[in-house]
């Protein structure tokens, strides 16, 4: 039997963003620096990381990501999350605990457009000779910091990122209802490396309290153009994806 997400919708929407609408034009991002590092962690509570419409990966996994973008419509900005791996249907998604982004300009557009969970932090990724070190601070304090440990590089080809699933209040009618956001950039690579995934710290929250790092499987850093897609599907996150999943033309 498929297991599923045990987490009702209404555990995400403290920080669910309000989608008037969906029909947001493409974007590009230049020269987007991406770091992404990938743990498996402690199956106890992978169900309940997750609303009923997915299932958790076998074996349940985190990927932090954090992205530095030199260039955009808002100006530079960075953004980090942390997503646990899931799958919609047979198709693997990440879906995101928690987003930090540190310009205002920028978090406003991606949660009213794409449906991104931005909220303030100063997000930082540094490139070294020996490692490329992302970390994100609210006000005074550290609440993550994650490495990519000797980089390595690799051809652009080997580097997969799966698209998001983002929880969202989404306008139907007169009403915003819970809808997860299937959101799928395009990526053009320029440069990677790999090397030795590290979580030096990372500061559990409500919203990421069930996410314990127990073994390292990979990081990846690139350089890369990203799209921004037109939004092209809603799933329904109280039913199985494979049942409550419409093109977002139908739903209009």
């Amino acid at each position: 039997m498929p297991l599923y997400g045990l987490r009702e919708s209404e555990a995400f929407l403290d920080y669910a963003p309000e989608m008037e609408r969906l029909d947001v034009e493409p974007l590009t991002l230049p020269r987007a620096e991406v770091l992404q590092v990938m743990f498996e962690i402690d199956d106890q509570w992978m169900q309940r990381l997750l609303p009923a419409a997915l299932h958790p990966t076998i074996p349940p996994s985190v990927t932090f990501v954090l992205w530095r973008c030199p260039e955009s419509k808002w100006g530079p900005f960075e953004m980090a999350q942390v997503r646990v791996g899931c799958r919609a249907g047979v198709r693997p998604r990440g879906f995101p605990l928690i987003t930090w982004c540190d310009s205002d300009r920028a978090s406003d557009a991606l949660r009213s457009g794409w449906g991104f969970n931005c909220r303030p932090g100063q997000v930082r990724l540094k490139r070294s000779h020996d490692r490329i070190v992302g970390t994100v601070s609210t006000g005074e304090r550290l609440v993550l910091q994650v490495s990519l440990v000797d980089p390595q590089p690799i051809s652009g080809a080997d580097v997969q990122y799966v698209a998001n699933m983002h929880m969202a209040r989404v306008r139907e009618g007169a009403a915003l209802v819970p809808r997860l956001v299937q959101v799928d950039p395009e990526f053009v690579m320029h440069r990677a490396d790999r090397g030795q995934p590290v979580v030096d710290h990372f500061e559990r929250e409500p919203s990421t309290g069930g996410v314990i790092p127990v073994y390292p499987v990979s990081a990846s850093c690139t350089v890369c153009d990203i799209t921004l897609p037109r939004l092209r599907y809603l799933t329904d996150p109280d039913r199985p994806a494979i049942q409550g999943t419409q093109t977002i033309a139908a739903a209009s």
